[in-house]
């Protein structure tokens, strides 16, 4: 494929339970509704799985090595939509007792698994609202800044708080990135503030594609989701965003346009530190 070529990619709404097996039927139906309409490569959410009591993570975590119930049926998804996935939050197991790695899974057509991230900034907040999330306390960070190649040029991965760090995302850039996955359950409190601001300043900065599938409404307790899944391009316009409710947005990304953005604002060229 040339870098000039458009590509067709969609970002997953939805409400992940503490319910795998409905969680689940929900991925492979929505995959199924974004391939239909012409997506090559489809973004689903941080948390799909499973978003419940934090114990919970924990005991359906698997190996990405050896496999189990949950990636198998990440990899049927893929195969039976035809489309390269990028599993947004997989719990993963580790090797520290009480504790998962949250990891960002890029899966091919064929099931196969061409890159993973784990996830680097971890969520821990006591929000004014009752949401008292810490993330640290059953996950182990990662490390490494990571990119996949995509059908349409270079992807930088992430996961949902890495959003507030611009610094991972000019690392990604660094790496070849043209766009960047943002699979996220952004809370409903920082999210009704924060979500569009923060997504289409990291698309104008890095000149990207961002592609941000989200979690929405409520899953257990006092855990709610802003949801707004959606995709904006390098000058910070958002091209598809998701409705209430669970949903599918698909728009194109245009390697050409990259390049356009990044002629006619050389910022990234211009930069004198770091």
């Amino acid at each position: 494929m040339s870098q000039s070529d458009k590509v067709m990619v969609g970002v997953l709404q939805m409400t992940s339970t503490a319910e795998v097996d409905a969680n689940m039927s929900t991925v492979h139906r929505l995959v199924g509704e974004a391939a239909s309409r012409g997506a090559r490569m489809v973004l689903v959410p941080e948390c799909f799985a499973y978003l419940g009591p934090e114990k919970g993570k924990v005991e359906i975590a698997e190996s990405l090595d050896e496999g189990g119930p949950i990636l198998e049926r990440c990899r049927r998804v893929a195969r039976d939509a035809g489309v390269d996935v990028v599993y947004g939050g997989f719990w993963e197991k580790s090797s520290t007792p009480g504790k998962v790695r949250n990891a960002c899974v890029y899966m091919r057509t064929d099931g196969t698994i061409a890159s993973v991230y784990r996830k680097i900034h971890l969520f821990d907040v006591d929000l004014a609202d009752g949401t008292k999330l810490l993330e640290s306390e059953t996950v182990e960070a990662g490390s490494d800044a990571v990119v996949a190649d995509a059908p349409f040029g270079t992807l930088g991965l992430s996961v949902c708080y890495d959003l507030r760090f611009p610094e991972l995302y000019r690392r990604l850039v660094d790496a070849g990135a043209i766009a960047l996955a943002i699979p996220a359950a952004f809370t409903l409190t920082t999210g009704k503030d924060h979500w569009h601001v923060l997504l289409r300043a990291r698309a104008i900065e890095q000149q990207c594609y961002v592609l941000a599938a989200a979690q929405t409404g409520h899953h257990y307790g006092k855990r709610w989701s802003y949801g707004h899944a959606l995709i904006a391009d390098p000058w910070g316009t958002v091209l598809a965003e998701c409705g209430e409710g669970e949903g599918v947005a698909v728009a194109e990304v245009d390697p050409a346009y990259v390049e356009k953005v990044r002629a006619a604002v050389p910022s990234l060229a211009h930069r004198r530190l770091g």
